[in-house]
């Protein structure tokens, strides 16, 4: 079965392999844009095809920068934590050890 490709279906998804295009034969002589040309139009097919391709790959780094974003938030909220607890021990020790040194006093 040897049938040629449609706008839907191509034959092949390769710009390059692909078909250059040629105005219709109905369309009159001079009613296209002079700066739509077939290597214009191949050349914008390539480029639509190569942002398409690079799409994923955008999103990919957008997720995986959002990713690091909370993973950095997240450590610093849970050095903060730390931080917070620790002084909280140092200030008891802190009562403790004055505490201490005034019953030392006073005896």
């Amino acid at each position: 079965m040897n049938t040629a490709g449609t706008i839907d279906h191509p034959v092949t998804h390769d710009p390059s392999k692909q078909a250059p295009m040629k105005p219709s034969a109905s369309e009159p002589v001079g009613s296209a844009n002079p700066d739509v040309t077939t290597t214009g139009a191949h050349d914008s097919r390539q480029n639509r095809t190569r942002e398409m391709q690079l799409i994923p790959e955008a999103l990919a780094r957008a997720h995986m920068q959002d990713r690091l974003r909370a993973a950095e938030q997240e450590r610093t909220a849970v050095r903060l934590v730390a931080a917070r607890r620790m002084q909280r021990r140092a200030e008891r020790a802190s009562m403790r050890a004055r505490r201490a040194l005034a019953m030392a006093v006073m005896h």
